[in-house]
C-alpha cells in the first residue's frame, strides 16, 4: 500500500486511537516520524515511542498515548503542509497556536523541532503541524 502523506497517516492514526481510547498504536517508521514524535515527548503530549521490527516485516513505532482524568492529553492534531500544498514560514511570522497553549511542530534547516525553540533559534522552516 501506497501512502501519499505518511506524516498525515501517523497524525491521522493517533487521532483515530485516542477517538477509540487505546493506550498505543502502530505506526510504520521513518526518520521524519521520528522527530515528529521526538518533538511530541519532549513537549509531554505522548509517554514515548518505540521502534518494532516483527519477523519478516519492515520496523514500525508502537507509540504510547498519553491521557489526563480519561481524556486525551492531544485534544487536537492537525496537518499544515501538505504535500501537494506547502506551508512556510518566517520566525517573523510565526505565530502562537492558541495563544501559546499548543505548539506548532516546524521542519527547519536545524531540524524538527518545536515553535518556541525555533523562536529561540530564530529560525524559520515548514509548519508540518499543530498540536493542542
Amino acid at each position: 500500500m501506497s501512502i501519499n502523506d505518511p506524516l498525515g497517516d501517523m497524525l491521522t492514526r493517533i487521532r483515530n486511537a485516542q477517538l477509540r481510547g487505546q493506550s498505543k498504536v502502530a505506526s510504520p517508521a521513518s526518520s521524519l516520524r521520528r522527530r515528529v514524535l521526538d518533538v511530541l515527548v519532549s513537549e509531554g503530549y505522548i509517554r514515548g515511542y518505540a521502534e518494532v521490527t516483527h519477523v519478516q516485516s519492515k520496523p514500525e513505532f508502537e507509540i504510547e498515548l498519553k491521557y489526563f482524568d480519561n481524556k486525551p492529553v492531544i485534544k487536537e492534531i492537525k496537518r499544515i503542509s501538505t504535500p501537494g500544498r506547502r506551508v512556510y514560514s518566517s520566525i517573523k511570522d510565526l505565530k502562537p497556536v492558541r495563544n501559546g497553549l499548543g505548539i506548532s511542530i516546524i521542519s527547519t534547516p536545524k531540524g524538527v523541532m518545536s515553535d518556541a525553540i525555533a523562536r529561540e533559534q530564530n529560525v524559520g522552516g515548514e509548519v508540518l503541524c499543530h498540536v493542542f
